[in-house]
């Protein structure tokens, strides 16, 4: 697959494991499997504790670029500080690396289904962004 026809990649940032593993794997059921467009967590410190961690945000980044983009979905408060911090080196992420504002599950959803039908990451950003407009009520 060319870099051209690469989907944008995913990843899911979360200050658990679990948390980021299970929103992964309902973004890829409910997105029909999802299977052309990689999504990874990132969820928890490397010792399986709660926190964030750079190096496993880094390794997820790394996985899903095929070369049209990484959004970059997290959680909560440390984990929008960690995500900007390595954009802000510059160095750690891939080039086309982007924090998308936008709920956790919702956003994780819409992104996925946004990539997996061929959006680019202005694309992917937009309709996780406007998960935001889902009411529930």
């Amino acid at each position: 697959m060319s870099a051209a026809a690469a989907p944008v990649g995913i990843v899911l940032v979360s200050h658990s494991a679990d948390v980021a593993a299970s929103v992964a794997a309902l973004a890829q059921g409910l997105a029909g499997g999802g299977a052309t467009t990689p999504i990874q967590p990132a969820g928890g410190l490397p010792d399986g504790g709660l926190g964030t961690s750079a190096e496993l945000i880094c390794e997820a980044a790394k996985a899903v670029d095929g070369g049209a983009g990484v959004a970059l979905l997290v959680d909560l408060g440390s984990a929008v500080l960690t995500v900007k911090a390595l954009l802000d080196e510059g160095d750690e992420l891939p080039e086309r690396a982007r924090l998308v504002d936008a709920p956790f599950v919702e956003g994780a959803v819409a992104a996925l289904v946004t990539a997996s039908a061929g959006g680019d990451l202005d694309a992917v950003a937009a309709a996780a962004s406007e998960a935001y407009a889902y009411r529930k009520r």
